[in-house]
């Protein structure tokens, strides 16, 4: 594709959907497609699924318009995933996707194989909502969309801070700006505030963290049990393994969460040589160079014993260091 409206002629129905846990490069695309379609095709009847986004992104117009589940049977003339990089990554209206008359996959993760009969994906660009804003029609991206593009671009660059940054991710950003919705509020609100519980969490998994591999990597972890006592879920512990790859010396940073009895979350962010999305495909979960995640099942040493070795493998010889 070139332009989204390719793929609209004679379309009178059209489905969008995310990934399971949606993030904000998810919901940012996500909506701001949505809203894009209501503003500028309004003869089209188009729905959302999303997976509970967090109350974070309330910022983003018709929020409450989500659907949060598949509903009785419907067949859509086109569904497009945002954010999506294989089939069954999709959260919800999996089966709206494989029955509609056409489907497409816009993404940006280099794991993506293509699972779509279109597939507009563009690895080596910052987010999906970047990948999504070179589809559009720039003057027609009013406050609203703006805004949803704005909070995915945040939240998969790190605030403009990752190696996926580019100068062509910055001249959009400015670009968004420019529609007048208030950047520095939604950089605050979505991304960078916590709750006081939050911020006792962090504090308790960066006290109790680990150093592997000669310093070179940093491992966070948080038992169901810990979970339940401070009254948290997956959705409250985002930005810890960030601060951990923060860390000085740190090449890697692992964090982990226990969702049930022994089945782990986790999550992998690379400063320098290791690429941990080959990491988290190899264990059957995906992400990108720098940022990758997976599920794995076994105790909490046995899964930090079985990534730790993947990293360690990527990790430069002393002598080629």
């Amino acid at each position: 594709m070139n332009k989204i409206a390719e793929i609209l002629d004679g379309v009178e129905t059209m489905g969008i959907a995310g990934h399971i846990r949606p993030d904000g490069d998810c919901v940012g695309s996500c909506m701001a497609l949505y809203l894009y379609i209501k503003k500028c095709f309004p003869e089209i009847k188009v729905d959302v699924y999303l997976d509970n986004p967090k109350p974070v992104f309330q910022h983003i117009e018709c929020m409450d318009e989500i659907k949060t589940e598949a509903c009785g049977e419907k067949d859509y003339d086109l569904f497009v995933t945002c954010d999506v990089s294989a089939r069954d990554r999709m959260a919800i209206a999996g089966e709206y996707f494989d029955r509609a008359k056409l489907n497409v996959c816009i993404d940006h993760h280099v794991s993506n194989l293509g699972f779509a009969q279109i597939n507009h994906v563009k690895g080596d660009v910052s987010s999906a909502c970047e990948v999504l804003y070179n589809l559009l029609e720039p003057e027609m991206v009013d406050r609203t969309v703006a805004a949803a593009v704005y909070t995915g671009m945040i939240h998969d660059t790190g605030v403009f801070q990752y190696s996926s940054t580019s100068p062509e991710t910055m001249r959009i950003a400015g670009e968004l700006m420019k529609t007048g919705f208030n950047f520095s509020k939604i950089i605050d609100e979505s991304f960078y505030q916590k709750t006081y519980i939050q911020n006792q969490v962090m504090g308790r998994v960066l006290a109790e963290s680990i150093m592997l591999l000669d310093g070179k990597c940093i491992v966070g972890y948080l038992k169901k049990r810990d979970m339940d006592f401070y009254g948290v879920d997956g959705k409250d512990l985002d930005g810890i393994v960030s601060q951990l790859r923060l860390t000085a010396g740190v090449e890697v940073a692992m964090f982990l969460y226990e969702v049930e009895t022994q089945t782990f979350k986790v999550s992998l962010r690379s400063n320098g040589p290791v690429d941990v999305s080959k990491i988290a495909v190899y264990f059957g979960g995906g992400g990108h160079m720098r940022a990758a995640g997976c599920d794995l099942q076994g105790s909490m040493y046995d899964v930090i014993n079985n990534i730790s070795a993947e990293i360690e493998k990527q990790m430069p010889k002393e002598q080629d260091a």
